[in-house]
């Protein structure tokens, strides 16, 4: 791992701001090494240099991965000059740790969201050679007919001429307007645009999964948390 200035490691792990940081440093309760260090712009190696704040050993990771609950009203990108984006809903440590989502979700649309510091997992499971399934559920304005459910599953054709691959869908019990759909790829606005090609207008979108990522039913909108290491692994395994 490459060096890192000791304020910054420290702010990521979540021991406060940079400001809080140089204050504990004065007070003598920064070690590195075993020696106490009052410069806290000084560089280390995380993997190599031993780093005790206040008595307790201090563990950096270069790679976060959070689920998050996207809620709708929240776009899925790093900034924007007038819209909310999902980063704004990060509190600290994460909220300095140079997060983005992997892919995105439209503005109205909730469910599973992935972020990550992680660039290359991002692009193993958004590359389309890799054709990573994702399931949403997805409810319309009238119930989905047994011939709009086959032209689904064999891939219809979208507004620009392209083709999709075969999805799969599951009926819903008690819902005729409500469907799990599951596709291997991710074109803009794709579950929509599917779903108009076949005469249907999608009222509410959410995804469920991507890969074997399941959204934890825990989570509220808006909420988040670190993936287990077995759910890391599922992801992993999609590479």
């Amino acid at each position: 791992m490459a060096s890192l200035r000791l304020d910054k490691m420290l702010a990521h792990t979540g021991l406060g701001t940079r400001k809080e940081i140089k204050k504990l440093a004065r007070a003598g309760e920064i070690l590195v090494n075993g020696q106490v260090v009052r410069d806290t712009a000084q560089k280390i190696d995380p993997d190599r240099d031993e780093v005790v704040v206040c008595g307790e050993p201090v563990h950096y990771r270069e790679h976060i991965y959070l689920m998050l609950h996207k809620p709708a009203g929240y776009i899925s990108a790093t900034e924007d000059r007038s819209l909310p984006t999902v980063l704004e809903l990060l509190a600290e440590p994460y909220a300095d740790r140079e997060l983005f989502p992997v892919g995105r979700l439209d503005r109205d649309t909730e469910g599973l969201l992935l972020l990550t510091n992680d660039g290359k997992l991002a692009h193993e499971l958004l590359s389309p050679k890799k054709h990573v399934p994702k399931t949403y559920l997805v409810r319309v304005d009238s119930p989905v007919t047994a011939g709009q459910w086959s032209a689904l599953e064999l891939g219809v054709v979208l507004d620009d001429g392209y083709r999709t691959r075969p999805a799969r869908l599951e009926a819903l019990p008690g819902d005729p307007c409500a469907v799990l759909l599951t596709i291997t790829e991710g074109k803009y606005h794709q579950v929509k645009r599917m779903f108009a090609a076949v005469g249907q207008r999608v009222l509410y979108l959410k995804r469920l999964a991507m890969g074997g990522l399941w959204l934890d039913q825990a989570l509220a909108p808006g909420q988040y948390r670190e993936l287990t290491a077995a759910e890391l692994a599922l992801l992993q395994g999609e590479k």
